[in-house]
């Protein structure tokens, strides 16, 4: 039976990232907007509704997650490029999934978002360096962090919610 929290797989990291494989996650990335739209394409709002899993978020939860968790993301990279190891908050995940933003608006919003998140990523992503990937930041729950594992980590991100929805609906039939 797939692992109905983690259906990619945990999150492991590769500590020696080549320019082909920081290229590979850089087109993940891209790709992450695209592949959202299709997981949720045609799902009604009872199926919206529908967690993915005993105790998990729902469907619509996960979609206004993901471009929270991204824009967040995108704003670490721009900090880690600008500022010596800065210190980046974290943000307490499950409420942001219950604030009334998520169950008020349509998710073709925060996909949209999500579309223009990543597009001005992608092309931050694109004008790194190798010097840039190693650059990093302190996340007060994780330590010391670069680049190139945060790279790794929302390359990994996407697909994981994307896995979320694709695997509920071949559960489900829908």
């Amino acid at each position: 039976m797939t692992d109905l929290q983690y259906p990619t797989g945990k999150l492991s990291y590769d500590d020696n990232l080549t320019a082909g494989k920081r290229a590979a996650l850089i087109a993940r990335i891209a790709a992450a907007p695209a592949a959202m739209r299709a997981a949720v394409s045609g799902l009604s709002d009872a199926q919206l509704d529908t967690p993915y899993r005993p105790g998990g978020w729902s469907v619509r939860q996960v979609f206004h997650h993901v471009p929270d968790s991204h824009l967040n993301a995108y704003v670490r990279f721009k900090l880690a490029l600008t500022e010596d190891n800065p210190t980046i908050k974290p943000y307490q995940e499950s409420a942001w999934a219950n604030l009334a933003d998520t169950r008020l608006t349509p998710v073709d919003v925060s996909l949209s978002l999500l579309d223009a998140v990543h597009h001005r990523w992608v092309v931050l992503l694109n004008s790194m360096s190798e010097t840039d990937f190693a650059r990093t930041l302190m996340h007060p729950e994780n330590g010391s962090m670069t680049l190139d594992r945060l790279l790794q980590m929302y390359a990994w991100h996407g697909g994981h919610h994307v896995a979320h929805v694709t695997e509920l609906r071949k559960r489900e039939g829908w």
